[in-house]
């Protein structure tokens, strides 16, 4: 049964959305293009579909993944009490390379893992992506890839790493396009991860806690002191701290 659809070819787009809409419906997993790299995709708000983004990928409940919005109308519904300088980087930087980590709103009924009350959260650059999204909502997407392996940037790559455990590949070709790689690894695309969890307890500040595509620079164009000077490494987080999908993605 064919599973890559090229979203350059209208017929294939509109079989593939249609397809990905019902895989997403029925709790089955998607693999999506991202401006950064693919994602593999699951309803944030079926928890079994997020564990089986997990097996599929090999990681356990302690890496849970980011959520993919359509647009920053979006944000207030999942997180709560959004820290002004958070919300301006929202506006600078979405859609594109930026994840936010911020406190989820305390009603949603949904389980991504151990967030610790937390969700991260971007709204990717990539038309098919935001098509989806649209149609399904919310969607909880880590890197296209198994752990330990790199990150997918086409559908081919994806499927050769995922194969059955994907119900539909969307093609749009390569990732990564239009950013310049300065994360913190060779060629890197990822997004950008910003914690704003600890803006009350923290000075008011801001932490990048990854490098990606949205340079240190670019952010303090936008916060100015609200950033905090260090960058702190997942390996430096409190136990009690947010945790995170660590690879390149998406987010």
């Amino acid at each position: 049964m064919k599973r890559i659809y090229d979203c350059s070819d209208s017929s294939e787009y509109l079989a593939g959305m249609r397809l990905a809409r019902s895989a997403i419906g029925r709790g089955a997993l998607v693999v999506i293009p991202t401006d950064t790299v693919y994602g593999i995709a699951a309803d944030a708000f079926t928890p079994e579909a997020v564990q089986r983004l997990l097996d599929a990928k090999g990681r356990d409940r302690q890496s849970p993944p980011p959520v993919l919005i359509a647009g920053i109308a979006a944000l207030d519904g999942l997180a709560d009490d959004v820290p002004p300088p958070a919300r301006d980087l929202a506006k600078a930087f979405w859609p594109g390379g930026l994840t936010l980590i911020l406190n989820a709103q305390p009603s949603l009924a949904w389980d991504l893992g151990e967030t610790r009350g937390t969700v991260a959260l971007r709204v990717p650059s990539n038309q098919v992506a935001l098509d989806l999204l649209t149609e399904t909502g919310p969607l909880a997407v880590s890197s296209a890839n198994r752990t330990g392996m790199p990150s997918a940037i086409d559908a081919l790559g994806a499927e050769e790493m995922l194969g059955s455990s994907v119900a539909v590949y969307l093609d749009g070709g390569a990732a990564g396009i239009g950013y310049e790689a300065i994360g913190d690894r060779p060629g890197d695309t990822s997004s950008t991860i910003v914690d704003a969890t600890g803006f009350h307890h923290n000075g008011g500040k801001l932490r990048i806690v990854r490098n990606g595509v949205i340079s240190r620079s670019q952010i303090a164009s936008i916060i100015g002191d609200a950033l905090d000077e260090t960058t702190q490494t997942p390996e430096s987080e409190s136990s009690d701290g947010p945790t995170i999908d660590e690879s390149p993605a998406l987010g």
